[in-house]
């Protein structure tokens, strides 16, 4: 499906394609979320988080205390997400974060600052607090007091250690180009994006637009479609470079802006609006009232010309924007964070200039690559109409829970399916054309069923969406598979709340264990409860092994040396021991990973290669 092409463009310009997905370490707290803290000359407190890439801090998890007494203070807006660790929207920082406030404690009064943040990546760090003695009388940056909770869980961790067995995505391709500071780098690589970009359903609805422009044209040429083609182009480069510049000038997130749930929605139903325009369920037209006054007043202006033109450029642009947010959110990210307003406008500039070749090429073309007006017209308008809903579903995805996406996917596939007339039969004599038609909608209307049935059962997947359903049989009935059912068939665990409780377990189980370190604010935690541990395979797998679960939400002195002896940063971590008690370490799990790779772990524990060198 078409929609497909503009999420594989996005991805490369927003940040997945950056280059191969690295299985670097996670970083250790202190250099994951790296906080200077300085006492300043006039009294004031200023506190600077330098947050790693692929990271983020929690802006509710931050608190600061003097002797106990909580601090006020004001904490600028974050990014705001849905989390699945508090099942609400939450608001993160990310790259930096800086706070002042005035220091009104007495001569040697301690200082606690609390924080929390997780890697994009899954790993989640348990909460950590600093705390600094403060004497007005020595200023400067402050170090941290040696009993920092955080420091006796980092003192032995190892790099080796706390290997991402699930890959950690390299930073954007868009932003180390950026960051590269080369202008000829920048504006080549900006123009290919806008290539990607200009072959997606973002930009597709604009050429039949900007042809029925150039066919309105009396007597066009090349030249004066070529014309035409660039004016209108102007008028998208126009929005898009208006966005850099602002964004370099204002110096906050524009992009999240762009990307907060009313802003997508609105979008959303405005294409949505537009699309069943085009299927003629109403027509979309200024009062005859007031055409009558723009004719009279602009005379051939809807002919062609070139003011004109260039204003339905830029109104397209900003009807698109959205659509391409994700996008322009790895551009206008690293431009609000320099306030480099003139990289920022090349930047973009140069996108909307890669986004304008077909558009161009059409103007070239002068009409002569487009057939006349005729009854294909009415099966273009359709065409697009489907590719506006496909945008529309695809711009409001990321705040739609998942079983939402998979029946608006649904829904789509069918909508298809019915204007391919998949019900009506093949008309004897008909061509080659016809049936493949036909097996098009069969497949359509076969894909949003699946798709409809995988919303209806709790899929996870939009891509599969009867994959939970796997293993469901042999008497068992498909509700099973739900999430209600599958939470009661969840393993049992033995919880273990210190060192001692773990090796008394380990020394009495006298066969293999798993020791699961668990926490309410752990996202991927929640995965593996949800999707891994659910598996009748993993079940029917683990019921030869004596399953342990460390809680270490509270972040306690217990739950700090726990994770300690493994040297891990936090959950999720899954550690594997033979029936002797000794660890398999090259079964270690560490972060979310999906049954079939959790089998193949829990097959190396049972085996252990290990025992056999030693």
């Amino acid at each position: 499906m078409k929609f497909l092409i503009q999420w594989l463009a996005a991805v490369l310009l927003a940040s997945t394609l950056g280059g191969p997905a690295l299985a670097d370490d996670f970083l250790a707290p202190e250099r994951a979320f790296d906080l200077r803290t300085e006492l300043r000359a006039d009294g004031q407190l200023a506190l600077h988080w330098t947050i790693a890439p692929e990271y983020h801090l929690y802006r509710d998890r931050i608190t600061l205390r003097s002797d106990g007494a909580v601090l006020p203070v004001l904490l600028p807006p974050g990014k705001r997400k849905y989390d699945e660790n508090f099942g609400k929207e939450m608001e993160t920082y990310a790259n930096a974060l800086a706070l002042q406030l005035p220091w009104q404690g007495h001569p040697g009064a301690t200082l606690t600052v609390g924080y929390q943040g997780c890697a994009d990546a899954g790993l989640c760090y348990p909460p950590v607090e600093r705390r600094y003695r403060i004497d007005p009388a020595r200023q400067g940056v402050l170090e941290a007091l040696p009993e920092t909770s955080s420091a006796e869980v980092t003192s032995a961790l190892g790099a080796s250690a706390a290997q991402a067995l699930a890959a950690d995505d390299d930073n954007s391709l868009a932003q180390r180009t950026l960051q590269s500071g080369s202008a000829w780098r920048i504006g080549a690589a900006f123009l290919a994006f806008g290539l990607l970009l200009s072959f997606t359903p973002c930009v597709l609805p604009m050429v039949p637009i900007l042809s029925s422009i150039i066919v309105g044209e009396a007597q066009v040429t090349r030249k004066r479609g070529l014309l035409l083609a660039a004016a209108y182009s102007l008028g998208m480069a126009l929005v898009y470079t208006s966005l850099g510049v602002a964004a370099g000038l204002a110096g906050e997130g524009l992009a999240g802006a762009l990307q907060k749930p009313w802003v997508l929605m609105t979008f959303g139903a405005l294409l949505v609006a537009l699309a069943l325009s085009m299927f003629d369920v109403y027509q979309l037209q200024l009062p005859s009232a007031l055409q009558s006054r723009l004719s009279n007043a602009s005379g051939n202006l809807s002919g062609g010309r070139l003011a004109a033109v260039f204003t339905m450029g830029a109104v397209s642009a900003l009807i698109v924007g959205p659509c391409v947010a994700g996008p322009l959110a790895g551009a206008l990210l690293y431009i609000s964070q320099t306030g480099n307003a003139l990289v920022g406008a090349g930047a973009l500039f140069a996108m909307a200039c890669g986004m304008s070749v077909p558009l161009l090429l059409t103007g070239l073309s002068a009409g002569s690559l487009l057939p006349r007006a005729g009854a294909w017209m009415n099966h273009v308008k359709k065409v697009f109409g489907l590719l506006l809903i496909a945008v529309a579903i695809w711009m409001v995805n990321p705040v739609l829970p998942v079983t939402a996406s998979m029946a608006l996917w649904g829904a789509f596939a069918i909508l298809c399916a019915v204007f391919l007339r998949v019900g009506e039969a093949v008309r004897q004599g008909a061509g080659a054309g016809a049936y493949a038609t036909k097996a098009l909608g069969l497949i359509m209307l076969l894909g949003g069923l699946f798709e409809m049935v995988g919303a209806a059962s709790s899929g996870r997947d939009v891509l599969q969406p009867l994959a939970h359903l796997r293993g469901v049989g042999n008497g068992a009935t498909i509700a099973a598979a739900g999430e209600g059912q599958a939470h009661d068939a969840k393993p049992r665990f033995t919880r273990v709340r210190n060192v001692a409780d773990l090796d008394q377990a380990l020394a009495s189980a006298k066969k293999p264990v798993m020791l699961d370190f668990y926490a309410d604010w752990c996202v991927s935690c929640k995965e593996m409860e949800r999707l891994t541990f659910t598996d009748t395979r993993v079940q029917a797998a683990l019921q030869d092994m004596h399953l342990l679960q460390a809680d270490v939400t509270a972040n306690s002195d217990e739950d700090r040396a726990l994770m300690k002896r493994f040297s891990l940063f936090g959950p999720p971590g899954i550690v594997m021991f033979d029936a002797g008690g000794n660890e398999v370490r090259q079964a270690r799990i560490i972060g979310y990973q999906p049954p079939e790779k959790f089998l193949r772990r829990l097959e190396l524990a049972a085996n252990n290669p290990e025992r056999t060198t030693q």
